[in-house]
């Protein structure tokens, strides 16, 4: 996706939220300023005509048919502590996505064993950024925003880990996308990160419009979808 498509929508996410983007921009510059390499994402080819399984960090991610189709698709993208809970079962990922917010040592770790992690960089991680950057193996650092990109810094659409892990794999042309441990009405989470989770779903309707293609996390909740000033390029609700 490139930054003029994505930026409409962007903008609507930070009235929505009354967000700055000046604050995104500043977790974009101070990414890329402590970076002295940062890994190319052509590295993970193995997503491309890839069935490729995102994985959410909900608890639906520990059931046996949410590690099952993990382990049955080709590669593997994860957003913060999914990474954690699919290696408990024996499921390495090709990726990792995250706003460093949960598990920074996983970060740490997978970066010095040569797997990529895609860190984000906004207004209110720069003190993490700050903690973790300069630990990690920055040739395995794919660093991103929500603003433009600029220097190192990539933009390929999403907001939340779990829905920029997606439009990640759709970005390196996966040929199908799978959905483990997504939990859309999770009860256990506050009010922020509800209407969080309520963008991630709005993002993936928008993202499989895109795709021409149906994700089986959507099946039954289209027709409450609320896009409201997101702009679609089709609509194939039923």
């Amino acid at each position: 996706m490139e930054f003029d498509e994505w930026e409409p929508v962007y903008n609507v996410i930070l009235e929505d939220f009354g967000y700055d983007r000046i604050g995104d921009e500043q977790g974009r510059d101070f990414l890329d300023s402590l970076l002295d390499a940062s890994f190319d994402p052509a590295g993970l080819s193995a997503l491309q005509d890839a069935t490729v399984a995102v994985a959410g960090a909900g608890p639906s991610l520990e059931t046996g048919a949410d590690l099952t189709r993990a382990r049955d698709a080709d590669a593997v993208v994860a957003a913060s502590t999914a990474v954690d809970t699919l290696a408990t079962h024996g499921i390495d990922v090709e990726c990792m996505v995250t706003d460093l917010d949960k598990n920074p040592e996983t970060v740490e770790r997978l970066t010095l064993d040569g797997v990529p992690v895609a860190i984000h960089g906004h207004g209110d991680n720069l003190e993490t950024i700050r903690d973790v950057v300069p630990n990690c193996a920055h040739e395995y650092v794919l660093p991103t925003t929500q603003a433009e990109p600029r220097g190192r810094v990539q933009n390929f659409g999403g907001f939340t880990d779990g829905d920029r892990a997606a439009f990640l794999a759709d970005h390196m042309g996966a040929a199908e996308l799978v959905f483990v441990g997504w939990d859309f009405d999770d009860p256990t989470v506050d009010s922020v990160k509800a209407r969080k989770l309520e963008w991630a779903e709005r993002l993936l309707y928008w993202l499989e419009t895109r795709r021409e293609e149906r994700f089986g996390v959507l099946d039954g909740r289209r027709s409450e979808i609320e896009t409201g000033d997101v702009s679609l390029e089709f609509d194939h609700r039923q």
